[in-house]
């Protein structure tokens, strides 16, 4: 499994693993994104609650966060990141499960006001996303959709 970040001795880490959706718009051009109010970027999912089963985490996401009904495709890979929240002050070692996701439909908005859908292009998708092994993610998903393109 790939890991980014720095494991620091001595410190208590706390396992998050969570499911993200990589979505592509239908020009398969631009990725969705989630930003929040305090400026950072993240793509559309998050962590595991209560037993979920993937699947049911990305649809509960998708709901809170963009306020759509999120349909989870082929999976992409797995990787770790630690890092440190200053909102949450802890340490985490994120653990990212990804998979292609399609939109299939809508919800009254999303419930977490502070997240917003935003489209952007993949150069500055990979730029402005806040955890590396999202960016390490949206590569690979780009590189799995042009070499099944090129088939």
């Amino acid at each position: 499994m790939i890991i980014f970040g720095k494991k620091d001795a001595g410190v208590q880490y706390i396992w998050r693993p969570g499911v993200y959706g990589i979505i592509f718009n239908d020009n398969k051009d631009q990725i969705a994104l989630v930003s929040t109010d305090d400026g950072k970027y993240f793509l559309p999912g998050g962590g595991l609650e209560n037993g979920e089963s993937h699947e049911e985490c990305l649809v509960r996401e998708g709901r809170e966060e963009i306020g759509k009904i999120l349909s989870i495709g082929e999976w992409v890979g797995k990787a770790q990141r630690y890092f440190y929240s200053t909102k949450d002050e802890q340490h985490y070692l994120g653990e990212g499960n990804f998979y292609f996701t399609h939109i299939s439909g809508e919800v009254d908005g999303p419930t977490e006001i502070d997240h917003h859908l935003e489209w952007k292009e993949f150069d500055t998708a990979v730029v402005n996303l806040f955890h590396e092994h999202q960016r390490w993610a949206v590569r690979k998903a780009l590189s799995i959709m042009r070499n099944n393109l090129a088939l």
